[in-house]
């Protein structure tokens, strides 16, 4: 499923560009971590114990959801919103910092998000929507053709783990572990599927998550113009003020993925604009899933946490 989701990087290698390492020219991020952090407007929650996990009908076998378990939280705080492009602009300005996918030389797209045809290089098996694209970066996120500058107030993407610990590291926070994504995902709401309650996100008249709407993976409703992420504040917050924190975008952890082989994963949380029930239902508070710390792709971004 995972590769559904967000496909690696790692069985593609044979597409990247070549060379040694891809981190090996990326930048050493100074100065030293500031003593507050240079991003405003961060959520204080008080933390506690909390009902962390699913094991209804939805959970996805495997995966870690359940059981169900009081998990204890230390106060904390978190972004109301997810990195945006004009956010790790300024960080990049500053710091000269290249990403993994600019290293690299490619990142994958969405089919539907790519603006030039003849910048794919190959699509990954089992998961054909998928294009890796030649060029595609945090600037481009649809590849050549395409400007993060015009969507300044969009979550910046087609970051890898090691690229948001950079920022973090600049702007002196971190990221959150998947306790507290949970905790401060769940808006005050125990037990709840969602951010908002148990409501599907598709009944009713108010749009509560950027999902996938159509036929999965080439049909959306609204046409080719509906898909992709929306920018990091147009729908309603959570209970506790957090906006889109499941659709949209998935999100890095600190955390490191705990179910079978893969340990050396990043867990990530809240589903993304291509999370659908017929292949993908990760859009819940509970759902997880797994990356390669290395790993890009279109609809990957990360917000921020900070100790209090």
């Amino acid at each position: 499923m995972s590769g559904c989701c967000a496909p690696g990087r790692g069985p593609h290698e044979e597409h990247a560009a070549p060379g040694s390492d891809p981190r090996a020219d990326l930048l050493t991020i100074g100065p030293p971590r500031p003593a507050a952090p240079r991003i405003k407007g961060l959520i204080d929650l008080d933390g506690g114990t909390f009902a962390m996990g699913y094991e209804g009908p939805l959970a996805n076998p495997g995966e870690g959801e359940g059981p169900v378990r009081d998990v204890g939280v230390a106060p904390f705080r978190i972004a109301a919103t997810t990195v945006t492009n004009q956010q790790f602009a300024t960080f990049v300005k500053q710091t000269g910092y290249v990403t993994e996918a600019e290293q690299a030389g490619w990142s994958f797209v969405f089919h539907l998000l790519v603006a030039d045809p003849s910048a794919v290089r190959g699509r990954p098996v089992g998961a054909t929507w998928w294009c890796a694209v030649d060029g595609a970066d945090w600037r481009h996120p649809g590849g050549p053709g395409t400007d993060a500058a015009r969507l300044a107030q969009h979550p910046v993407v087609h970051v890898s783990a090691h690229d948001a610990e950079a920022y973090c590291a600049w702007a002196g926070v971190r990221l959150p572990t998947e306790q507290e994504w949970e905790y401060a995902a769940r808006g005050g709401l125990e037990g709840a599927i969602y951010p908002w309650g148990d409501t599907h996100p598709e009944e009713g008249r108010t749009r509560r998550a950027r999902i996938w709407e159509g036929r999965f993976p080439d049909l959306p409703d609204g046409g080719p113009a509906s898909v992709g992420p929306l920018p990091v504040k147009a729908l309603a917050p959570n209970g506790y003020g957090l906006h889109h924190a499941v659709g949209n975008v998935w999100e890095w952890t600190a955390s490191t993925w705990d179910v079978g082989p893969s340990a050396a994963d990043r867990v990530r949380r809240g589903g993304s604009y291509l999370c659908h029930d017929s292949y993908c239902n990760r859009y819940r508070v509970a759902a997880r899933d797994h990356s390669a710390p290395g790993d890009s792709t279109g609809n990957l971004g990360f917000r921020v946490a900070a100790d209090r």
